[in-house]
């Protein structure tokens, strides 16, 4: 090879592998798009192979060009990962972190943790974004986020789990449900009462779906939340009881005057949460720190918590 490679070439042919088109690709890397092609033409010299083709059509990748923008794609998530730990070493707790949740946790219990993270932290950024709970694991490893907050277990060798804290289910009613005025109910009567669950892809679907086979209740597979907002609405329409979250409870049943959350009785049913990030995370420190501020603020915040 006359001359390796450089990082400003693989960032042109990453854009151009993803838009597949030169004027778009130009603008994102900030070039002219002559310039684009430039860089392009330096690449493909360099490696000797061919890595991109120009049809009517628009813009092709092809096989070998596909595998480079591949590896390409691996070398700048490290330089991010380098740039990240400078900032850490240099600044503490800085930088950008992206975060994905569970939508049936995240929008109650992050609000608080980023007001406390911003107030202590200035220089951290934090971006989150919601995901299906089975996408999670994969999108973690996919390098979309840096970090999870997810119903455990999660597992995985290359993988570091930290437990935050168990949730307890609460039954949901309507308010003229004969329930309603209970201090507590035992998970047997439930026998032969209509459940709602979420649709399946959630983690509560399973969970609600193994209370009601413990219990003797009926799981209504025609109503499926796709949301503990919608499993809500139908709860307070009479359409059947449901299990919800302490963190969802708190924050969007307390006070109705439609839905009541009653604990059960006895050992108390719950989910496990947990934060989870790759074991050679370069922000390892920073996902201590924001383990340690998660478990501070939902010990101040919340009840229906039972801390790990």
């Amino acid at each position: 090879m006359k001359k390796p490679p450089t990082l400003r070439q693989l960032q042109c042919l990453l854009e151009i592998s993803r838009t597949l088109h030169f004027g778009e690709a130009a603008r994102n890397c900030g070039l002219a798009q002559p310039s684009l092609s430039a860089q392009l033409q330096a690449l493909e010299s360099a490696l000797g192979v061919r890595l991109v083709d120009r049809s009517r059509s628009g813009v092709v990748m092809t096989a070998v060009g596909r595998e480079v923008a591949e590896r390409a794609r691996t070398i700048w998530q490290e330089i991010g990962q380098i740039v990240e730990f400078a900032e850490t070493y240099r600044d503490g707790v800085a930088g950008t972190v992206r975060l994905g949740a569970k939508p049936t946790l995240g929008p109650y219990l992050l609000p608080k943790v980023v007001a406390h993270l911003h107030r202590e932290y200035p220089s951290l950024r934090l971006y989150i974004r919601d995901a299906m709970p089975l996408d999670l694991e994969h999108e973690l490893r996919e390098g979309v986020h840096d970090i999870i907050l997810a119903q455990l277990p999660v597992s995985g060798d290359d993988l570091v789990v930290r437990r935050l804290f168990r949730e307890k289910l609460y039954v949901a009613v309507a308010a003229d449900d004969p329930f309603a005025g209970r201090e507590s109910i035992d998970p047997s009567e439930l026998r032969g009462r209509a459940v709602l669950g979420m649709r399946s892809g959630f983690h509560l679907h399973d969970r609600i779906r193994t209370l009601c086979e413990e219990h003797g209740a009926q799981l209504l597979r025609e109503y499926e939340g796709t949301s503990l907002d919608a499993l809500r609405q139908m709860v307070g329409m009479g359409m059947g009881v449901t299990f919800l979250p302490a963190l969802y409870v708190q924050s969007e049943v307390a006070g109705r005057s439609d839905v009541v959350a009653i604990p059960l009785s006895g050992t108390p049913i719950t989910r496990s949460i947990g934060l989870v990030w790759h074991e050679r995370s370069s922000q390892a420190e920073i996902f201590e720190t924001i383990t340690s501020t998660v478990r501070a603020t939902v010990a101040a915040n919340f009840t229906g918590i039972l801390l790990e």
